[in-house]
């Protein structure tokens, strides 16, 4: 049997899906901890190894992204996510798959921009209530193997 490519989404999906990452990325770097944790469902789970432990939920969510900014502002840094090469495909008729590179860049006041890590994402993206929301994040380092794909 012949794998199949998946299904590719229409430009209208790709503008809406473009958008949540843009949206995610001003926010987290501009302060906004909720309206961040917002753009996830409610259960969501994020899974990244700059952290010791996974972050499920809304709540810690929230909580997660002010440590984010509260760190930065005590490094002395302004950082940024930049997150390029996105690729979407469509799962099912209300879930996505989303593949990403995520650069965490930092200014340091009055200094030079450093990249801080530049990693990978593979998050599940899903139709909630009519908006997309990121239901499972994971991010990955290069020097760690791509985690399998569920066929």
């Amino acid at each position: 049997m012949e794998p199949r490519a998946p299904a590719e989404p229409d430009s209208a999906l790709l503008t809406r899906v473009h958008q949540l990452y843009n949206r995610q990325s001003h926010l987290i770097d501009g302060g906004h901890a909720a309206e961040w944790a917002a753009t996830f469902t409610a259960d969501a789970t994020f899974d990244s190894p700059s952290y010791p432990e996974p972050v499920t939920g809304t709540e810690a969510l929230t909580a997660f992204a002010h440590r984010f900014t509260a760190t930065a502002a005590a490094d002395g840094v302004v950082r940024r996510h930049v997150l390029t090469n996105l690729v979407v495909e469509r799962e099912g008729p209300h879930t996505l798959r989303v593949l990403g590179y995520l650069q965490i860049i930092a200014t340091p006041h009055g200094g030079t921009p450093r990249t801080e890590r530049f990693t990978t994402l593979t998050d599940q993206v899903v139709e909630d209530a009519g908006t997309w929301r990121i239901a499972a994040r994971r991010v990955r380092r290069d020097d760690t193997p791509a985690p399998a794909r569920a066929h």
